[in-house]
C-alpha cells in the first residue's frame, strides 16, 4: 500500500516547519496517487491511507502548500507541485524556502 523511498529519504533536507515522516508521507501519497483531499490522506478516509485525522492532515496540507510544496487546486483537493517533486527526489532543501503568497492556502 505505501511507497518506500529507502536512498532518496535520507538524502531529504526537511524544514524545521516540516512534521515528518507525515509531510514526508502526504507528499509520497500525492506523488503515487495523485490529486487528494486531507479526508483521503487520512485514517477517516475511505481507504486509511496515514495514521493521523483529518483535521492534521488538512493542517500539514496547507502548511505545505504555505511553501509551495503543494498545490490547492480548489477547496480541500491538493496536488504535489514540481518543488515537490524535487523535494521527493532529494534535489530541494525545503529550509530555503519562502512562504508563498496564496490567498487560496488559508482558506
Amino acid at each position: 500500500m505505501s511507497a518506500v523511498y529507502p536512498v532518496t529519504r535520507e538524502m531529504r533536507q526537511p524544514a524545521e516547519w516540516m512534521r515528518s515522516p507525515a509531510d514526508d508521507r502526504i507528499l509520497e501519497l500525492m506523488h503515487d496517487e495523485g490529486n487528494m483531499t486531507p479526508r483521503a490522506l487520512s485514517r477517516d478516509g475511505d481507504i486509511p491511507r496515514i495514521d493521523i485525522s483529518r483535521d492534521y492532515a488538512g493542517d500539514r496540507c496547507r502548511e505545505l502548500a504555505k511553501y509551495g510544496l503543494l498545490e490547492r487546486l480548489d477547496r480541500g483537493l491538493y496536488r504535489l507541485t514540481d518543488l515537490g517533486e524535487a523535494y521527493l527526489e532529494g534535489d530541494l532543501d525545503v529550509s530555503e524556502l519562502e512562504e508563498v503568497d496564496d490567498t487560496m492556502v488559508d482558506e
